[in-house]
């Protein structure tokens, strides 16, 4: 008897550190990003309802997919919205919300054909990886910087937030974000800095036509298809194999296009493979048997359609409380991206002069014919790498294949 009770208490704990470790990947994923995809949607235009459903869909999106790859393949396959993607999308100007839609349907499509175009990935492996990375760093800087800013005409609530994420991150950088996230939710109700709170609802999605115009399709649609891949797919696939997965690449980007595809009339952005918060799912913490980790894919796909079902709640919770809030912690959150993206791109003496200047044009803000700064700091970076690839006579190296 005794023995059988102590293997049924020992399976029960494996299976309550599976549920843990999924709903803290929501948790962490959700709460410490949740508002780069809000201000997101009020860089383009968005209205309540719009910003609401976008926020929805993408979690209902990212749920299905994450809940229907862990299942087909057996390996804990967890999905996120791309972070960065969003933060591209929130430096964008002069793009409504239509033509943004219509970016993110385009995006979609590119995704899908990587996964069933063969040439189509191998030249998106052929950018360098310091370009790519300098895209995201100077999408990412202006974010960062507005959380000191941003700080200085709010104190009140910039300070402690900062305060309280710099002594979390010392500890947890996954929980840094959501102490400073507590810490300006807690301060701005305790000096009634707020709007009445909200009354709970539940979400609704709102359809949106899409417009395909040619200054988005190649200022958004194509920056935000290469920071997605350079920044979600390719680490996310990382991540798996580190752990002892052989991820089915093709499967993955064709699914996560489909969802993005799908949603994106919703206003949802990109679905893309999750790479932070899946280490929490992937790893032996999670469970010690790897075939049985599959499992919190699914705990992780039920939490994200919880989330979706309250998504017009979240909103209009943060609307209640000061813009300054939703834009610190922005970049709060987006602190760790940047450091990791700048420090990749100039990783290598031979990059490093095109990757600044890629990095400088993009974070610039420039806009030339409708078409907004990552666009032109790609090219001015290919540009400068291929001249001095030619000066110095050297082959283009394409990166290792993500398989």
């Amino acid at each position: 008897m005794y023995p059988t009770l102590r293997k049924w208490t020992r399976r029960s704990a494996m299976r309550l550190s599976l549920i843990v470790s999924a709903l803290v990947a929501v948790i962490v994923g959700f709460g410490g990003s949740v508002a780069i995809v809000i201000a997101a949607a009020e860089a383009v235009g968005a209205s309540p309802a719009a910003t609401s459903s976008w926020l929805a869909a993408v979690c209902l999106a990212k749920a299905i997919a994450s809940g229907y790859l862990s299942a087909r393949h057996r390996m804990p396959i967890v999905l996120a919205w791309s972070t960065p993607g969003a933060a591209l999308v929130a430096t964008s100007s002069g793009i409504g919300f239509a033509e943004a839609v219509g970016a993110f349907a385009a995006c979609a499509i590119l995704i899908l054909l990587t996964a069933l175009v063969r040439p189509l990935g191998d030249l998106v492996r052929r950018i360098p990886t310091s370009l790519a990375t300098a895209v995201l760093a100077g999408v990412l800087f202006d974010f960062v910087l507005g959380a000191v800013t941003r700080s200085a005409t709010l104190p009140l609530i910039g300070v402690p937030m900062i305060a309280i994420f710099v002594t979390v991150r010392l500890w947890s950088p996954s929980w840094a974000v959501i102490g400073a996230l507590v810490a300006g939710f807690g301060t701005a109700l305790a000096f009634d800095l707020n709007d009445p709170l909200p009354a709970p609802v539940l979400s609704e999605f709102v359809w949106t036509t899409p417009r395909f115009d040619a200054a988005a399709l190649i200022g958004l649609a194509l920056p935000l298809y290469i920071v997605t891949m350079a920044s979600q797919n390719l680490p996310g696939f990382a991540v798996l194999r580190a752990d002892g997965y052989d991820p089915p690449v093709r499967s993955i980007l064709g699914v996560t296009g489909l969802a993005s595809l799908v949603s994106a009339p919703f206003g949802a952005h990109t679905t893309s493979l999750a790479a932070i918060t899946a280490s929490i799912c992937t790893g032996p913490d999670a469970h010690p048997d790897p075939a049985r980790r599959w499992l919190g894919g699914l705990v992780y796909a039920g939490g994200y359609i919880v989330l979706a079902a309250v998504a017009a709640s979240v909103v209009a919770l943060f609307a209640a409380f000061p813009a300054e809030l939703i834009l610190i912690l922005a970049g709060l959150a987006l602190t760790g991206p940047f450091i990791g993206a700048l420090s990749a791109a100039v990783s290598t003496t031979d990059d490093a002069f095109a990757a600044i200047v890629t990095f400088v044009v993009t974070a610039s803000g420039l806009t030339l014919l409708g078409i907004g700064a990552a666009f032109w700091g790609l090219m001015a970076g290919l540009a400068l790498e291929g001249a001095r690839r030619i000066a110095r006579r050297e082959p283009a190296r394409p990166r290792k294949a993500a398989g």
